[in-house]
């Protein structure tokens, strides 16, 4: 086998001032710093459980409960809503999601019964008193 030997000398060995590209590098080596490890770097990853928003529509409820409560429809969205809170905060959020999609449900059909209720509370005795004039 051959085998060759080379040898490098640092130009302050051999009495040569150093040229700028050596300080470059030695600089570049300076600033970055050696690997002090020869094993590749590892990455560590940790799941952090995030916090899933489940909305209760508890403030809802309360304002149909409140000002339109037809057929009780307010109270009973209220209910459900409690419950989507309760169940939120053991850390069922399954059971909370189910009991925020009837509250909503029950919110939506409360409120356009409401609106309907109060437009033909301000409709009809219109109506009525223009056809006894």
């Amino acid at each position: 086998m051959n085998h060759t030997v080379q040898t490098f000398f640092s130009p302050v060995s051999s009495g040569q001032p150093p040229n700028y590209e050596m300080l470059k590098e030695e600089h570049e080596v300076a600033m970055l710093g050696a690997p002090h490890n020869p094993a590749p770097p590892t990455s560590t990853v940790i799941h952090i459980r995030s916090e899933t928003s489940v909305p209760d529509h508890v403030v809802w409820s309360l304002f149909n409960t409140l000002f339109m409560n037809p057929c009780c429809l307010g109270f009973i969205a209220f209910a459900y809503s409690v419950k989507s809170t309760d169940r939120k905060m053991v850390g069922d959020l399954t059971g909370a999601q189910a009991y925020a999609s009837i509250a909503k449900c029950l919110n939506i059909w409360a409120l356009i019964l409401g609106i309907l209720m109060t437009i033909l509370l301000i409709v009809v005795p219109v109506l009525i008193f223009q056809a006894h004039q």
